[in-house]
């Protein structure tokens, strides 16, 4: 079992930034490829962002390639996302996800461990 907590969510303005984090405990983190998905109101849930358990490989949704950076710190069981140039678009509940691999994918149904999420609110 892996147990995850996302922090660092919160109201900013259009333009800012932030950074999400999240903990994990349980089993040996770095055996585990993580995820960041994101669901706004009245929408699915949608990928935002992965990383292998190496870190040496990320992925992104279009739609934040270029302003989101996800990096994971395997000694502190946690990885990141830091969100740039936010608009009120990104606005949703952020979970951070991870799986029992050393490959990232896509679709939500294939991580077995989720976080309670995250809000980020951007307002325009």
């Amino acid at each position: 079992q892996v147990h995850l907590v996302e922090s660092g969510g919160g109201l900013v303005q259009a333009g800012g930034s932030l950074r999400l984090s999240c903990a994990a405990s349980g089993r040996t983190f770095s055996n585990y490829a993580m995820g960041w998905f994101r669901q706004a109101p009245g929408k699915e849930r949608e990928f935002v962002a992965g990383i292998s358990w190496s870190g040496g490989d990320t992925y992104y949704a279009d739609s934040v390639k270029g302003r989101f950076t996800i990096s994971r710190d395997n000694a502190k069981n946690t990885v990141y996302l830091q969100m740039n140039s936010l608009n009120p678009e990104d606005t949703a509940v952020y979970n951070c996800a991870s799986r029992p691999s050393s490959v990232v994918v896509l679709t939500h149904r294939l991580y077995p461990y989720w976080g309670q999420g995250t809000q980020v609110t951007v307002s325009s």
